[in-house]
């Protein structure tokens, strides 16, 4: 059965057969499920301070939480 991966940037899950792979120098695998996290991936952006990231609403959650 096919393996359900999870994106590097976003955090969303990437159905089979879908997405991009990119292989740093040192080996390392790297999954985007989309060309827009891919590119805000190399322009170095973080994902915390994106809205439409799943990483930006799990450190929403945890900041709601803590007040």
């Amino acid at each position: 059965m096919p393996e359900v991966r999870i994106c590097n940037f976003c955090g969303s899950e990437i159905e089979p057969g879908t997405g991009i792979m990119f292989v740093r120098n040192d080996g390392t695998i790297l999954w985007f499920c989309s060309s827009k996290c891919f590119k805000s991936f190399k322009l170095s952006r973080d994902p915390k301070r994106l809205p439409w990231t799943r990483r930006y609403l799990r450190t929403l959650r945890r900041s709601r939480g803590a007040r």
